[in-house]
């Protein structure tokens, strides 16, 4: 009877540290995006965003290119290290720290011209969706994306 027990609390007590974890998700950018391309509509690829010592990183896990691009698709106007990488794997998102509501202070790369902004993203819809936003500057001089939460 004892075993039963114990067995018992170990899965309520897994249940609630499960919920627990899958609630504080959704009130923090780090997990598995859908990025939606903000001039055709259609998702481009699949990032997943970590947090290490309070700073967010985003990676390239999964593209989706039209049928007439490449399939593998390499930075090719990327400088530096990035210079012809595969954009599977490659860092896109940098350096981003809590502030209020927002995540500000980072960088996003954009691998299609291989240029180097600004960012600050933010969630919403409950945490389903991040608003990415690139810039130059000021906010203001920038573009931005929603990202929609795929785990």
């Amino acid at each position: 009877m004892r075993t039963l027990k114990t067995g018992v609390f170990g899965l309520v007590l897994a249940a609630a540290i499960m919920s627990s974890a899958l609630w504080a998700d959704d009130n923090s950018p780090v997990g598995l995006w859908r990025n939606i391309d903000d001039v055709s509509g259609k998702p481009r690829a699949l990032i997943r965003i970590t947090e290490s010592d309070g700073l967010l990183k985003g990676n390239i896990e999964k593209v989706f290119p039209a049928p007439s691009e490449d399939q593998n698709p390499k930075c090719e106007k990327c400088e530096g290290m990035n210079k012809n990488a595969p954009v599977v794997g490659l860092t896109i998102l940098t350096g981003l720290q809590k502030d209020g509501e927002e995540y500000t202070g980072g960088q996003i790369l954009d691998p299609d011209n291989g240029k180097v902004y600004s960012s600050k993203v933010y969630l919403t819809d409950n945490g389903k969706k991040l608003s990415v936003r690139g810039y130059i500057g000021v906010p203001v001089l920038g573009r931005s994306q929603t990202w929609v939460r795929q785990e």
